[in-house]
C-alpha cells in the first residue's frame, strides 16, 4: 500500500496486509521510530503525507500525518486484504460494528476503517499490495487483538473476513486464544484482557502491533530518549527470547517490542 509500481501482490483474502499509524507531527514520528527501531523512510506515491517504514529498503509499517480538523487517538491498525470492499463494509455493518471511513479510492485500491463491536480499530484494503506478511522479513513479528470476548471476536472477523472459505486460511482455536494461520504460519491471535471501561487505552479492546527487535531493553532505553514512556501498568509478558515490552510513542501511539527470534 504504497506506490503504484510496487503494489503488485495479490495478498491472501482475509489475512493482515499492512499496518499504518496516523499521527499529529509525522517528523517526530519518523524521528522516534528511526531511532528506537532503526526505519528508514521514502515517501509514498499515495499521498505526500504519507511515509512507508523500511529496514535494507523492505517495506515494514506505514506513517501517515493527521487530516487537520481530525483528532482521532493515535493508533497502531492493521489492515486486512478483502476482494470487495462494499460488501465487506456492509457485513461490518450487518454485524453490529462501525464503518468509520470509507471505502473509498486510493491510488489504484479501495480502503476503509472501521472498529469492531468492541471498539478495537482495524482497516481493509481491496487490491494489489506489498509483499508485507507478520513474522516475514522486518515486517511486525505477529499482531494480537485485546479483546472483550475471544470466540465472539473470532466469529465476528471470521464472517467478515470470509476465513471460513479462503483455502490458504486456518483457525486453530485454543483453550483461552485463537490462532489464526496462513498456510500453516501463525500471523495473528485473538485473546482475552480487554476492558472496555477501563480509562487506561492500552488495556481497552485494541489490536496490538509487534515489533521484533535484537535487545528489548536497548530499544526501550532509546525509545524513553526520544520522547516515549511506558504505559502503567504495564507488566512484561515472557517469551522464549526473553521479555516483551509495551510502549507508547511521543503521540500516545501504543506498540509491542518483543527479542527477534533467530
Amino acid at each position: 500500500m504504497s506506490g503504484s509500481d510496487e503494489r503488485r501482490h495479490v495478498p491472501v483474502q482475509g489475512a493482515p496486509c499492512w499496518v499504518n499509524l496516523v499521527v499529529a507531527d509525522l517528523e517526530v514520528a519518523r524521528a522516534f521510530y528511526g531511532e528506537v527501531l532503526g526505519w528508514r523512510f521514502r515517501p509514498s506515491s499515495l499521498d505526500d503525507q504519507l511515509l512507508v517504514a523500511t529496514v535494507g529498503g523492505d517495506p515494514v509499517a506505514g506513517l501517515a500525518a493527521r487530516r487537520p480538523g481530525l483528532e482521532p487517538a493515535s493508533v497502531w491498525t492493521p489492515y486486512f486484504a478483502v476482494r470487495d470492499a462494499d460488501a465487506t463494509a456492509a457485513r461490518i455493518r450487518e454485524r453490529g460494528a462501525t464503518v468509520a471511513v470509507g471505502p473509498m479510492a486510493v491510488g489504484d485500491g479501495r480502503v476503509g476503517l472501521a472498529a469492531d463491536r468492541d471498539g478495537a480499530t482495524f482497516g481493509f484494503w481491496e487490491g494489489y499490495t506489498l509483499a508485507w506478511s507478520p513474522g516475514e522479513g522486518r515486517a511486525p513479528t505477529r499482531l494480537d487483538l485485546q479483546t472483550r470476548d475471544v470466540f465472539d471476536a473470532a466469529v465476528f472477523y471470521g464472517e467478515v473476513l470470509g476465513w471460513a472459505t479462503e483455502e490458504d486460511i486456518d483457525i486453530d482455536y485454543r483453550n483461552d486464544h485463537v490462532l489464526v494461520k496462513v498456510r500453516n504460519r501463525a500471523i495473528l491471535s485473538l485473546r482475552g484482557g480487554g476492558a472496555q471501561t477501563s480509562p487506561l487505552a492500552h488495556l481497552r479492546p485494541r489490536w496490538l502491533v509487534n515489533f521484533a527487535v535484537d535487545d528489548v531493553e536497548r530499544a526501550v532505553s532509546a525509545a524513553m530518549s526520544a520522547g516515549g514512556s511506558r504505559p502503567q501498568p504495564s507488566p512484561a509478558t515472557w517469551t522464549p527470547k526473553g521479555f516483551s515490552r509495551t510502549l507508547q510513542d511521543p503521540d500516545g501511539g501504543l506498540f509491542t517490542l518483543a527479542h527477534r527470534e533467530s
